[in-house]
């Protein structure tokens, strides 16, 4: 893991409650992180994109085990989301298969390391997501959770992760989700720093506080994360 105490690696908050044109729904995005060892590594090993033009958000979390190898992992979870977001913008219209995508990514993706990825696109008035590891998201609705993706670990803190050419560390082991969602509906997405320090009630508790004050997605994803950060320390 990246960390499971001192770390809050990503908290992006969307709300898809605008509609947009006949009834389609769209996303609207922020998002707020904070490294671990600030000073001594200062971007991290988690990276993430907000792809307004795709309606498609993503986060990674590099594995810190690799520091025992003098391998800088945020290196390659930064290369993989500058890859999807690449590709993600070269794809015509708006179908775009989230598993061909992290597939592709992960082919382009020649950095040491590895990393748990998970995106997440708003297609047709549905959730769409494709998820490897113990990154994830929730989806709240009317102030309660009605959805949390499960995580992907091959045992406790030894989650799966995409690392270059290693077959057992490949897309392959994708999990897809498709959700329908209606006007109004939160997402939360997040590395393992956010989820491990807070309950999903938790988490709920403060987006819902943060959206009856009027906050943007911005100011809900760093009031989120802060309340993570501290429970950390």
């Amino acid at each position: 893991m990246a960390s499971m105490n001192t770390e809050i690696d990503k908290a992006e908050t969307v709300l898809d409650g605008a509609s947009h044109g006949k009834g389609k729904l769209i996303m609207v995005s922020g998002s707020f992180y904070i490294a671990k060892g600030k000073h001594s590594k200062p971007q991290g090993e988690d990276a993430h994109f907000i792809c307004v033009e795709k309606q498609t958000i993503a986060v990674a979390d590099g594995v810190g085990g690799c520091s025992r190898k003098g391998i800088d992992a945020g290196i390659y979870a930064r290369q993989l989301m500058e890859n999807a977001v690449k590709i993600l913008l070269n794809e015509p219209g708006d179908n775009v298969d989230l598993c061909t995508l992290l597939y592709e990514a992960y082919l382009k993706t020649r950095a040491q390391g590895s990393s748990t990825a998970c995106i997440i696109a708003l297609l047709d008035n549905s959730l769409r997501a494709v998820n490897v590891g113990d990154s994830g998201f929730m989806l709240i609705r009317k102030g309660e959770v009605i959805y949390q993706s499960p995580i992907q670990q091959h045992s406790f803190n030894y989650p799966y992760q995409l690392e270059c050419d290693e077959v057992d560390r490949s897309p392959s082991y994708a999990e897809e989700f498709v959700i329908a969602v209606e006007s109004g509906d939160v997402v939360i997405a997040g590395t393992d720093g956010l989820f491990d320090n807070l309950f999903a009630t938790q988490i709920e508790e403060v987006a819902r506080a943060g959206i009856q004050q009027g906050l943007d997605p911005q100011d809900v994803a760093w009031t989120i994360a802060q309340h993570a950060y501290h429970i950390s320390r």
